[in-house]
Protein backbone atom coordinates (compact mmCIF):
# COMPACT_ATOMS: atom_id res chain seq x y z
CA UNK A 1 0.00 0.00 0.00
CA UNK A 2 1.27 3.48 -0.01
CA UNK A 3 1.63 6.19 2.48
CA UNK A 4 -1.65 7.28 4.53
CA UNK A 5 -3.86 4.46 2.78
CA UNK A 6 -5.39 2.72 5.90
CA UNK A 7 -3.59 -0.55 5.99
CA UNK A 8 -5.62 -3.97 6.24
CA UNK A 9 -6.60 -4.98 9.55
CA UNK A 10 -6.16 -9.06 10.34
CA UNK A 11 -8.07 -10.82 12.05
CA UNK A 12 -7.58 -14.27 13.71
CA UNK A 13 -10.10 -17.17 12.86
CA UNK A 14 -9.28 -20.04 14.50
CA UNK A 15 -12.94 -21.38 14.48
CA UNK A 16 -16.02 -20.45 12.32
CA UNK A 17 -17.79 -18.67 15.31
CA UNK A 18 -13.96 -16.34 15.79
CA UNK A 19 -14.89 -16.10 11.84
CA UNK A 20 -17.91 -14.61 12.33
CA UNK A 21 -16.74 -12.51 15.04
CA UNK A 22 -13.94 -11.42 13.19
CA UNK A 23 -16.59 -9.84 10.09
CA UNK A 24 -19.00 -8.79 12.50
CA UNK A 25 -16.29 -6.58 14.02
CA UNK A 26 -15.39 -4.78 10.52
CA UNK A 27 -11.99 -7.18 9.69
CA UNK A 28 -10.78 -6.85 5.95
CA UNK A 29 -9.10 -10.17 6.19
CA UNK A 30 -8.94 -12.91 8.37
CA UNK A 31 -6.29 -15.77 9.02
CA UNK A 32 -7.01 -19.31 9.79
CA UNK A 33 -5.88 -22.68 9.65
CA UNK A 34 -6.56 -26.28 8.26
CA UNK A 35 -5.94 -29.62 10.52
CA UNK A 36 -2.60 -29.84 9.24
CA UNK A 37 0.37 -27.48 8.44
CA UNK A 38 -0.16 -24.64 10.94
CA UNK A 39 1.47 -23.48 13.37
CA UNK A 40 -1.61 -23.30 15.59
CA UNK A 41 -2.45 -27.07 16.01
CA UNK A 42 -4.07 -26.60 19.25
CA UNK A 43 -6.87 -24.24 17.60
CA UNK A 44 -10.13 -25.44 16.47
CA UNK A 45 -9.10 -24.95 13.32
CA UNK A 46 -11.25 -26.03 9.88
CA UNK A 47 -11.70 -28.78 8.33
CA UNK A 48 -12.61 -28.88 4.51
CA UNK A 49 -16.47 -28.60 4.49
CA UNK A 50 -15.84 -25.91 6.61
CA UNK A 51 -13.46 -23.61 4.99
CA UNK A 52 -15.31 -23.99 1.94
CA UNK A 53 -18.18 -22.30 4.19
CA UNK A 54 -15.69 -19.92 5.28
CA UNK A 55 -14.88 -18.66 2.74
CA UNK A 56 -18.22 -18.65 1.01
CA UNK A 57 -19.18 -16.88 4.22
CA UNK A 58 -16.04 -14.23 4.08
CA UNK A 59 -16.35 -12.80 0.46
CA UNK A 60 -19.93 -12.64 0.68
CA UNK A 61 -18.98 -9.91 2.67
CA UNK A 62 -16.04 -8.75 1.46
CA UNK A 63 -13.40 -10.08 3.70
CA UNK A 64 -10.24 -12.13 2.50
CA UNK A 65 -9.05 -15.18 4.11
CA UNK A 66 -5.71 -16.28 4.66
CA UNK A 67 -4.84 -20.09 5.34
CA UNK A 68 -1.81 -21.03 7.19
CA UNK A 69 0.68 -23.39 6.03
CA UNK A 70 3.18 -22.19 7.96
CA UNK A 71 5.10 -25.29 9.47
CA UNK A 72 8.17 -26.97 8.71
CA UNK A 73 7.12 -29.90 6.13
CA UNK A 74 8.98 -33.32 6.02
CA UNK A 75 10.12 -35.04 2.87
CA UNK A 76 7.13 -38.03 3.40
CA UNK A 77 4.81 -35.00 4.04
CA UNK A 78 5.16 -33.13 0.91
CA UNK A 79 3.13 -34.60 -1.35
CA UNK A 80 -0.42 -33.97 1.21
CA UNK A 81 1.04 -30.71 1.65
CA UNK A 82 0.72 -29.92 -2.07
CA UNK A 83 -2.55 -31.89 -2.01
CA UNK A 84 -3.64 -29.04 0.57
CA UNK A 85 -2.46 -26.29 -1.35
CA UNK A 86 -4.33 -27.33 -4.33
CA UNK A 87 -7.34 -27.66 -2.26
CA UNK A 88 -7.05 -24.41 -1.08
CA UNK A 89 -6.58 -23.14 -4.47
CA UNK A 90 -9.74 -24.64 -5.72
CA UNK A 91 -11.36 -23.20 -2.73
CA UNK A 92 -10.70 -19.52 -3.99
CA UNK A 93 -8.87 -18.89 -0.65
CA UNK A 94 -6.84 -15.21 -1.37
CA UNK A 95 -3.56 -16.42 -0.01
CA UNK A 96 -1.91 -18.80 1.76
CA UNK A 97 0.96 -17.77 4.70
CA UNK A 98 3.85 -19.81 4.26
CA UNK A 99 7.24 -20.52 6.03
CA UNK A 100 8.94 -23.48 4.07
CA UNK A 101 11.26 -22.12 1.09
CA UNK A 102 10.64 -25.59 -0.22
CA UNK A 103 6.69 -25.95 0.39
CA UNK A 104 6.92 -22.36 -1.14
CA UNK A 105 8.77 -22.78 -4.38
CA UNK A 106 6.95 -25.88 -4.88
CA UNK A 107 3.37 -23.99 -5.18
CA UNK A 108 4.62 -21.25 -6.57
CA UNK A 109 5.84 -23.20 -9.47
CA UNK A 110 2.81 -25.34 -9.42
CA UNK A 111 0.05 -22.33 -8.84
CA UNK A 112 2.27 -19.11 -10.37
CA UNK A 113 -1.38 -16.70 -9.64
CA UNK A 114 -1.67 -18.01 -6.06
CA UNK A 115 -0.78 -15.16 -3.98
CA UNK A 116 1.80 -16.51 -1.29
CA UNK A 117 2.69 -14.74 2.10
CA UNK A 118 6.05 -14.42 4.52
CA UNK A 119 5.14 -15.79 7.61
CA UNK A 120 6.98 -14.49 10.48
CA UNK A 121 8.60 -17.92 10.71
CA UNK A 122 10.89 -16.92 7.61
CA UNK A 123 12.57 -14.51 10.47
CA UNK A 124 12.19 -11.67 8.06
CA UNK A 125 13.69 -8.63 9.27
CA UNK A 126 15.62 -6.61 6.83
CA UNK A 127 14.92 -4.85 3.84
CA UNK A 128 17.33 -7.90 2.10
CA UNK A 129 15.00 -10.97 3.19
CA UNK A 130 12.01 -8.73 1.40
CA UNK A 131 13.78 -8.64 -1.71
CA UNK A 132 15.00 -12.72 -1.21
CA UNK A 133 10.79 -13.30 -0.91
CA UNK A 134 9.93 -11.03 -3.96
CA UNK A 135 12.50 -13.60 -5.61
CA UNK A 136 10.62 -16.62 -4.67
CA UNK A 137 7.48 -15.61 -5.78
CA UNK A 138 5.99 -14.21 -2.42
CA UNK A 139 3.82 -10.73 -2.40
CA UNK A 140 4.01 -9.42 1.49
CA UNK A 141 6.64 -10.24 4.32
CA UNK A 142 5.37 -10.43 7.60
CA UNK A 143 8.10 -8.30 9.55
CA UNK A 144 9.59 -9.45 12.69
CA UNK A 145 8.51 -9.18 15.53
CA UNK A 146 11.69 -7.76 17.13
CA UNK A 147 11.88 -4.77 14.93
CA UNK A 148 11.59 -1.31 16.29
CA UNK A 149 10.44 1.87 14.62
CA UNK A 150 13.36 2.90 13.21
CA UNK A 151 13.86 -0.76 11.34
CA UNK A 152 9.83 -1.36 10.83
CA UNK A 153 10.45 2.37 8.68
CA UNK A 154 13.56 1.36 6.73
CA UNK A 155 11.80 -1.84 6.07
CA UNK A 156 8.61 -0.10 4.70
CA UNK A 157 10.39 2.47 2.65
CA UNK A 158 12.72 -0.30 0.92
CA UNK A 159 10.81 -3.48 0.40
CA UNK A 160 9.64 -4.33 -2.83
CA UNK A 161 6.50 -6.03 -1.78
CA UNK A 162 3.98 -4.82 1.32
CA UNK A 163 4.92 -5.26 4.90
CA UNK A 164 2.08 -6.82 7.26
CA UNK A 165 3.22 -5.77 10.95
CA UNK A 166 1.93 -7.63 14.17
CA UNK A 167 -0.03 -5.36 16.38
CA UNK A 168 -1.58 -6.94 19.17
CA UNK A 169 -1.85 -10.36 21.17
CA UNK A 170 1.00 -12.99 22.76
CA UNK A 171 4.48 -12.26 22.20
CA UNK A 172 7.01 -14.44 21.55
CA UNK A 173 10.42 -13.91 23.27
CA UNK A 174 12.36 -15.77 20.82
CA UNK A 175 12.66 -14.85 17.06
CA UNK A 176 9.73 -16.22 15.17
CA UNK A 177 11.45 -19.69 13.28
CA UNK A 178 14.53 -19.64 15.77
CA UNK A 179 13.05 -21.33 18.91
CA UNK A 180 14.05 -24.92 19.60
CA UNK A 181 13.51 -25.11 23.41
CA UNK A 182 9.77 -26.67 22.84
CA UNK A 183 11.01 -29.15 20.55
CA UNK A 184 14.22 -30.02 21.94
CA UNK A 185 13.35 -29.91 25.99
CA UNK A 186 9.27 -31.13 25.74
CA UNK A 187 9.15 -32.89 22.19
CA UNK A 188 6.55 -30.58 20.72
CA UNK A 189 8.30 -28.52 17.39
CA UNK A 190 6.79 -25.07 17.72
CA UNK A 191 8.18 -24.82 14.25
CA UNK A 192 5.73 -27.77 13.54
CA UNK A 193 2.78 -26.38 15.53
CA UNK A 194 3.11 -27.90 18.41
CA UNK A 195 4.68 -25.38 21.03
CA UNK A 196 4.44 -26.24 24.88
CA UNK A 197 5.32 -22.59 25.70
CA UNK A 198 8.43 -22.96 27.81
CA UNK A 199 8.79 -19.39 27.86
CA UNK A 200 5.73 -19.07 30.43
CA UNK A 201 7.47 -20.75 32.59
CA UNK A 202 9.70 -20.10 35.99
CA UNK A 203 13.33 -19.40 35.21
CA UNK A 204 16.20 -18.72 38.18
CA UNK A 205 12.15 -18.61 40.68
CA UNK A 206 11.26 -15.52 38.40
CA UNK A 207 9.82 -15.63 34.71
CA UNK A 208 12.22 -13.79 32.56
CA UNK A 209 10.90 -15.37 29.74
CA UNK A 210 7.34 -14.66 30.27
CA UNK A 211 6.63 -11.35 28.00
CA UNK A 212 3.48 -9.01 28.32
CA UNK A 213 0.75 -9.08 25.38
CA UNK A 214 2.19 -6.74 22.66
CA UNK A 215 -0.25 -3.47 22.05
CA UNK A 216 0.30 -1.06 19.34
CA UNK A 217 -2.93 0.71 19.49
CA UNK A 218 -0.95 3.95 20.21
CA UNK A 219 0.95 4.13 17.38
CA UNK A 220 -1.58 3.79 14.87
CA UNK A 221 -0.91 6.77 13.05
CA UNK A 222 2.92 6.17 13.14
CA UNK A 223 2.27 2.84 11.24
CA UNK A 224 -0.04 4.36 8.83
CA UNK A 225 2.37 7.26 8.18
CA UNK A 226 5.28 4.20 7.53
CA UNK A 227 2.90 2.79 4.88
CA UNK A 228 2.72 -0.63 7.25
CA UNK A 229 0.19 -2.50 4.20
CA UNK A 230 -1.54 -4.80 6.73
CA UNK A 231 -2.02 -4.64 11.13
CA UNK A 232 -2.15 -8.14 12.13
CA UNK A 233 -3.98 -9.33 15.53
CA UNK A 234 -2.85 -12.65 17.53
CA UNK A 235 -5.30 -15.00 18.66
CA UNK A 236 -6.42 -18.21 16.97
CA UNK A 237 -6.17 -19.73 20.27
CA UNK A 238 -8.92 -17.22 21.91
CA UNK A 239 -12.53 -17.07 21.80
CA UNK A 240 -15.15 -15.34 19.31
CA UNK A 241 -15.70 -12.41 21.75
CA UNK A 242 -12.49 -11.67 22.30
CA UNK A 243 -11.74 -11.51 18.72
CA UNK A 244 -14.78 -9.23 17.96
CA UNK A 245 -14.05 -6.90 21.01
CA UNK A 246 -10.19 -6.54 19.84
CA UNK A 247 -10.77 -6.17 15.96
CA UNK A 248 -13.34 -3.41 16.88
CA UNK A 249 -11.10 -1.22 18.81
CA UNK A 250 -8.73 -1.56 15.94
CA UNK A 251 -11.27 -1.32 13.37
CA UNK A 252 -12.48 2.16 15.33
CA UNK A 253 -8.90 3.29 15.30
CA UNK A 254 -8.24 2.63 11.36
CA UNK A 255 -11.63 4.41 10.43
CA UNK A 256 -10.82 7.23 12.58
CA UNK A 257 -7.49 7.80 11.74
CA UNK A 258 -5.96 8.08 15.49
CA UNK A 259 -4.42 6.70 18.18
CA UNK A 260 -6.01 4.23 21.28
CA UNK A 261 -7.10 6.66 24.46
CA UNK A 262 -6.19 5.74 27.52
CA UNK A 263 -9.72 4.18 28.29
CA UNK A 264 -9.48 1.98 24.87
CA UNK A 265 -6.11 0.83 26.27
CA UNK A 266 -7.40 -0.37 29.51
CA UNK A 267 -10.39 -2.18 27.88
CA UNK A 268 -8.32 -3.51 25.72
CA UNK A 269 -6.24 -4.82 28.92
CA UNK A 270 -9.41 -6.20 30.44
CA UNK A 271 -9.89 -8.46 27.73
CA UNK A 272 -7.14 -10.21 27.72
CA UNK A 273 -3.17 -9.13 29.11
CA UNK A 274 -0.69 -10.14 30.84
CA UNK A 275 -0.01 -7.86 33.58
CA UNK A 276 -0.45 -5.01 30.90
CA UNK A 277 0.61 -4.57 27.76
CA UNK A 278 4.12 -3.55 26.02
CA UNK A 279 4.95 -1.80 23.05
CA UNK A 280 8.93 -2.77 23.75
CA UNK A 281 10.25 -3.92 20.61
CA UNK A 282 9.04 -0.88 18.94
CA UNK A 283 9.98 1.86 21.06
CA UNK A 284 13.15 -0.08 21.79
CA UNK A 285 12.50 0.40 25.51
CA UNK A 286 13.02 -3.18 26.75
CA UNK A 287 12.95 -2.67 29.95
CA UNK A 288 9.25 -3.57 31.17
CA UNK A 289 8.25 -6.06 28.97
CA UNK A 290 7.74 -9.26 30.91
CA UNK A 291 4.50 -10.31 32.51
CA UNK A 292 2.66 -12.92 33.85
CA UNK A 293 -1.09 -13.85 33.36
CA UNK A 294 -2.51 -13.17 36.90
CA UNK A 295 -5.50 -14.23 38.46
CA UNK A 296 -6.73 -10.75 38.48
CA UNK A 297 -6.04 -10.40 34.78
CA UNK A 298 -8.42 -13.51 34.09
CA UNK A 299 -11.24 -12.22 36.87
CA UNK A 300 -11.26 -9.40 34.70
CA UNK A 301 -11.54 -10.56 31.31
CA UNK A 302 -14.41 -12.83 32.71
CA UNK A 303 -16.75 -9.42 33.26
CA UNK A 304 -15.86 -8.60 29.90
CA UNK A 305 -18.99 -9.14 27.41
CA UNK A 306 -18.30 -7.41 24.43
CA UNK A 307 -22.05 -6.23 22.60
CA UNK A 308 -21.99 -7.42 18.76
CA UNK A 309 -23.03 -4.48 16.22
CA UNK A 310 -24.18 -4.34 12.79
CA UNK A 311 -20.60 -4.53 11.01
CA UNK A 312 -19.17 -0.96 10.74
CA UNK A 313 -17.92 -1.67 7.03
CA UNK A 314 -20.37 -2.60 3.62
CA UNK A 315 -17.75 -4.18 1.41
CA UNK A 316 -18.23 -4.99 -1.87
CA UNK A 317 -18.39 -9.08 -2.27
CA UNK A 318 -15.31 -11.03 -3.79
CA UNK A 319 -16.31 -12.62 -7.05
CA UNK A 320 -15.06 -16.08 -7.49
CA UNK A 321 -11.39 -16.22 -8.61
CA UNK A 322 -12.31 -19.11 -11.59
CA UNK A 323 -9.24 -20.80 -11.04
CA UNK A 324 -8.00 -23.38 -13.28
CA UNK A 325 -8.83 -27.12 -12.17
CA UNK A 326 -5.08 -28.22 -12.53
CA UNK A 327 -1.94 -26.83 -11.45
CA UNK A 328 0.72 -25.81 -14.15
CA UNK A 329 3.55 -27.99 -14.41
CA UNK A 330 6.56 -27.88 -13.00
CA UNK A 331 8.32 -30.29 -15.26
CA UNK A 332 11.41 -32.46 -13.57
CA UNK A 333 13.17 -30.79 -10.77
CA UNK A 334 16.10 -33.05 -11.30
CA UNK A 335 18.35 -34.26 -8.67
CA UNK A 336 20.25 -31.98 -6.03
CA UNK A 337 23.77 -31.10 -6.99
CA UNK A 338 26.17 -32.63 -4.84
CA UNK A 339 29.58 -31.31 -4.51
CA UNK A 340 32.62 -33.76 -4.84
CA UNK A 341 33.19 -33.61 -1.14
CA UNK A 342 31.09 -32.22 1.87
CA UNK A 343 33.61 -30.80 4.48
CA UNK A 344 33.67 -30.60 7.95
CA UNK A 345 33.28 -27.64 10.23
CA UNK A 346 32.76 -26.44 13.44
CA UNK A 347 31.78 -23.63 15.21
CA UNK A 348 33.91 -21.32 18.29
CA UNK A 349 32.23 -18.58 20.40
CA UNK A 350 35.88 -18.35 21.73
CA UNK A 351 39.40 -18.33 19.83
CA UNK A 352 41.21 -19.63 22.49
CA UNK A 353 39.75 -23.16 22.71
CA UNK A 354 40.43 -23.63 18.98
CA UNK A 355 42.91 -26.57 18.88
CA UNK A 356 45.81 -26.11 16.49
CA UNK A 357 46.79 -28.35 14.05
CA UNK A 358 43.68 -29.03 10.96
CA UNK A 359 41.25 -30.86 12.72
CA UNK A 360 38.20 -29.32 10.89
CA UNK A 361 38.31 -28.03 6.57
CA UNK A 362 36.47 -24.91 8.31
CA UNK A 363 36.34 -23.63 11.61
CA UNK A 364 33.82 -20.60 11.99
CA UNK A 365 33.72 -17.52 14.74
CA UNK A 366 31.35 -15.04 14.65
CA UNK A 367 31.44 -12.01 12.94
CA UNK A 368 32.45 -9.64 15.98
CA UNK A 369 35.32 -12.00 17.33
CA UNK A 370 36.64 -13.34 14.13
CA UNK A 371 40.19 -14.16 14.48
CA UNK A 372 41.99 -14.94 11.06
CA UNK A 373 45.16 -16.79 12.36
CA UNK A 374 42.48 -19.55 13.50
CA UNK A 375 39.45 -19.19 11.79
CA UNK A 376 39.06 -19.27 7.99
CA UNK A 377 34.93 -18.97 8.57
CA UNK A 378 32.95 -16.12 9.68
CA UNK A 379 29.43 -16.75 11.34
CA UNK A 380 27.64 -14.02 10.54
CA UNK A 381 24.69 -12.74 13.29
CA UNK A 382 21.61 -14.02 13.50
CA UNK A 383 20.11 -11.18 13.35
CA UNK A 384 20.83 -8.30 11.05
CA UNK A 385 18.65 -5.47 10.61
CA UNK A 386 18.91 -2.55 8.42
CA UNK A 387 20.35 -0.27 10.32
CA UNK A 388 23.15 -2.63 11.51
CA UNK A 389 23.79 -3.45 7.80
CA UNK A 390 26.50 -1.15 7.39
CA UNK A 391 28.22 -2.23 10.07
CA UNK A 392 27.83 -5.60 9.38
CA UNK A 393 29.23 -5.06 5.85
CA UNK A 394 32.41 -3.43 6.67
CA UNK A 395 33.22 -6.37 9.23
CA UNK A 396 32.69 -8.71 6.13
CA UNK A 397 34.91 -6.92 4.21
CA UNK A 398 37.78 -6.71 6.81
CA UNK A 399 37.64 -9.89 7.68
CA UNK A 400 37.86 -10.72 3.66
CA UNK A 401 40.81 -8.78 3.54
CA UNK A 402 42.31 -10.50 6.11
CA UNK A 403 41.80 -13.68 4.46
CA UNK A 404 38.84 -15.51 5.68
CA UNK A 405 37.23 -17.49 2.88
CA UNK A 406 33.61 -19.00 4.64
CA UNK A 407 30.58 -17.82 6.11
CA UNK A 408 27.85 -19.31 7.70
CA UNK A 409 24.60 -17.96 6.89
CA UNK A 410 21.47 -18.67 8.96
CA UNK A 411 19.24 -16.04 7.02
CA UNK A 412 17.58 -15.22 3.68
CA UNK A 413 18.33 -11.70 4.49
CA UNK A 414 21.90 -12.27 5.18
CA UNK A 415 22.26 -13.92 2.05
CA UNK A 416 23.42 -11.14 -0.26
CA UNK A 417 25.45 -9.34 2.32
CA UNK A 418 27.96 -12.31 2.44
CA UNK A 419 27.71 -12.78 -1.40
CA UNK A 420 28.52 -9.10 -2.02
CA UNK A 421 31.52 -9.18 0.21
CA UNK A 422 32.72 -12.72 -1.89
CA UNK A 423 32.40 -15.32 0.34
CA UNK A 424 31.95 -18.87 0.04
CA UNK A 425 28.55 -19.21 1.52
CA UNK A 426 27.46 -22.00 3.90
CA UNK A 427 23.71 -22.65 5.01
CA UNK A 428 23.29 -22.76 8.91
CA UNK A 429 20.93 -24.57 10.82
CA UNK A 430 18.74 -21.03 11.36
CA UNK A 431 17.54 -21.70 7.93
CA UNK A 432 15.03 -24.60 9.40
CA UNK A 433 15.59 -27.14 6.02
CA UNK A 434 13.86 -30.28 6.64
CA UNK A 435 13.07 -31.25 3.58
CA UNK A 436 14.56 -32.03 -0.11
CA UNK A 437 12.50 -29.42 -1.94
CA UNK A 438 14.11 -26.68 0.91
CA UNK A 439 17.79 -28.45 -0.25
CA UNK A 440 17.01 -28.03 -3.65
CA UNK A 441 16.54 -24.38 -3.52
CA UNK A 442 19.55 -23.68 -0.76
CA UNK A 443 21.81 -25.79 -3.09
CA UNK A 444 21.43 -23.28 -5.68
CA UNK A 445 22.53 -20.59 -2.74
CA UNK A 446 25.18 -22.28 -0.98
CA UNK A 447 28.01 -25.16 -1.14
CA UNK A 448 26.19 -26.88 1.54
CA UNK A 449 23.85 -26.26 4.55
CA UNK A 450 23.17 -27.89 8.08
CA UNK A 451 20.28 -29.47 7.80
CA UNK A 452 16.94 -28.91 10.83
CA UNK A 453 18.78 -30.34 14.24
CA UNK A 454 14.62 -31.20 14.17
CA UNK A 455 15.08 -34.06 11.97
CA UNK A 456 15.61 -37.68 13.29
CA UNK A 457 18.48 -39.98 10.97
CA UNK A 458 15.59 -41.28 8.85
CA UNK A 459 14.57 -37.98 7.94
CA UNK A 460 17.89 -36.83 7.33
CA UNK A 461 18.84 -39.87 5.36
CA UNK A 462 15.68 -38.74 3.28
CA UNK A 463 17.08 -35.41 2.04
CA UNK A 464 19.84 -35.58 -0.75
CA UNK A 465 22.26 -32.97 -1.73
CA UNK A 466 25.13 -30.92 0.23
CA UNK A 467 23.94 -31.84 3.65
CA UNK A 468 25.58 -31.45 6.47
CA UNK A 469 24.19 -32.55 10.19
CA UNK A 470 24.91 -31.04 13.92
CA UNK A 471 26.73 -34.04 15.83
CA UNK A 472 28.43 -32.09 18.50
CA UNK A 473 27.27 -29.28 19.92
CA UNK A 474 24.66 -27.42 22.93
CA UNK A 475 22.00 -26.23 20.50
CA UNK A 476 20.90 -22.59 20.78
CA UNK A 477 17.23 -23.21 21.48
CA UNK A 478 16.45 -19.67 21.63
CA UNK A 479 17.48 -16.13 19.93
CA UNK A 480 16.53 -13.19 22.34
CA UNK A 481 16.36 -9.57 21.30
CA UNK A 482 15.43 -8.64 24.83
CA UNK A 483 18.06 -9.50 27.55
CA UNK A 484 16.99 -12.11 29.72
CA UNK A 485 19.65 -10.87 32.08
CA UNK A 486 21.44 -13.60 33.23
CA UNK A 487 24.00 -16.23 31.95
CA UNK A 488 21.97 -19.65 33.04
CA UNK A 489 18.88 -20.20 33.02
CA UNK A 490 17.56 -22.99 35.86
CA UNK A 491 14.14 -24.30 35.56
CA UNK A 492 12.22 -25.91 38.42
CA UNK A 493 13.99 -28.84 38.21
CA UNK A 494 17.28 -27.08 38.29
CA UNK A 495 18.21 -28.43 35.09
CA UNK A 496 20.33 -25.86 33.70
CA UNK A 497 20.59 -23.52 30.00
CA UNK A 498 23.70 -21.18 29.63
CA UNK A 499 22.85 -18.17 27.84
CA UNK A 500 25.33 -16.47 25.46
CA UNK A 501 25.66 -12.81 23.56
CA UNK A 502 25.70 -13.82 19.95
CA UNK A 503 25.62 -10.43 17.68
CA UNK A 504 24.26 -8.38 20.26
CA UNK A 505 21.46 -10.66 21.46
CA UNK A 506 21.67 -13.35 23.38
CA UNK A 507 21.16 -16.91 22.88
CA UNK A 508 19.75 -19.45 25.40
CA UNK A 509 21.01 -22.82 24.80
CA UNK A 510 20.51 -26.62 25.12
CA UNK A 511 21.34 -27.93 29.25
CA UNK A 512 22.95 -30.79 27.27
CA UNK A 513 24.97 -31.27 24.13
CA UNK A 514 23.85 -33.63 20.60
CA UNK A 515 26.79 -36.44 21.12
CA UNK A 516 26.96 -38.59 17.95
CA UNK A 517 30.69 -39.52 18.17
CA UNK A 518 29.92 -43.67 19.32
CA UNK A 519 27.00 -43.72 16.58
CA UNK A 520 29.42 -44.22 13.72
CA UNK A 521 27.41 -46.48 12.25
CA UNK A 522 24.33 -44.80 12.25
CA UNK A 523 25.80 -41.74 10.66
CA UNK A 524 27.34 -43.53 7.90
CA UNK A 525 23.60 -44.64 7.20
CA UNK A 526 22.76 -41.18 6.18
CA UNK A 527 24.55 -41.73 2.82
CA UNK A 528 26.90 -38.43 1.97
CA UNK A 529 27.20 -35.66 4.86
CA UNK A 530 29.28 -33.33 6.84
CA UNK A 531 29.63 -33.52 10.58
CA UNK A 532 28.91 -30.02 12.42
CA UNK A 533 30.41 -29.59 15.92
CA UNK A 534 29.03 -26.61 18.25
CA UNK A 535 31.74 -25.12 20.82
CA UNK A 536 30.25 -23.23 22.83
CA UNK A 537 30.89 -23.16 26.94
CA UNK A 538 33.40 -25.76 26.63
CA UNK A 539 36.86 -25.11 27.54
CA UNK A 540 40.41 -25.98 25.60
CA UNK A 541 40.87 -29.04 27.19
CA UNK A 542 37.51 -30.43 26.96
CA UNK A 543 37.74 -29.56 23.55
CA UNK A 544 40.32 -31.48 22.82
CA UNK A 545 39.31 -34.60 25.03
CA UNK A 546 36.24 -34.47 22.54
CA UNK A 547 37.85 -34.43 19.52
CA UNK A 548 39.98 -37.18 20.80
CA UNK A 549 37.04 -39.24 21.63
CA UNK A 550 35.42 -38.50 18.28
CA UNK A 551 38.39 -39.63 16.49
CA UNK A 552 38.15 -43.02 18.12
CA UNK A 553 34.23 -43.41 18.52
CA UNK A 554 34.17 -43.73 22.06
CA UNK A 555 31.25 -42.78 24.13
CA UNK A 556 31.19 -39.84 26.77
CA UNK A 557 29.69 -40.44 30.68
CA UNK A 558 28.47 -36.85 30.37
CA UNK A 559 24.84 -36.77 29.99
CA UNK A 560 24.10 -36.16 26.01
CA UNK A 561 21.07 -36.18 23.77
CA UNK A 562 21.05 -38.13 20.72
CA UNK A 563 19.77 -37.94 17.00
CA UNK A 564 17.09 -40.30 17.15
Amino acid sequence: MLKNDVPELLAPAGSPEALNAAIAAGADAVYLGMTAFNARMSAKNFSRSALCDAVKTAHAAGVRVYVTLNTTVLDREMASAIELATFLYRSDVDALIVSDMGLASKIHSLFPDFELHGSTQCSGHNTDAAVFLAEHGFSLMVAARELDRENLKKLTENSPIPIEVFVHGALCVSASGQCLMSSMVGGRSGNRGECAQPCRLPYNHRYPLSLKDNCLAGHITELMSMGVASLKIEGRMKSPDYVYAVVSVYRRLLDEKRNANAGEIAYLSEVFSRGGFTDGYFTGDHGNMNGIRSEADKAASAAVRPLYKTKPHERQPIESYNRTADPVSAGSAGKIATPHRIMSSARFYDASTIPDGKSFDIVYLPLDRFDGRKANGVLLPPVIPDSERETVAAKLAKARAAGVVHALVGNIGHISLAKEAGFVLHGDFRLNITNSESARLYSEIFDDYILSPELTLPQIRDIGGAKCVIIYGRIPLMLLEKSCNTTRLADRRNVVFPVLAEGGREIVLNSVPIYMADRRESLEKLGDFGGHFIFTTEGPQEVRYLLSNYEKGLPTKKEVRRIK
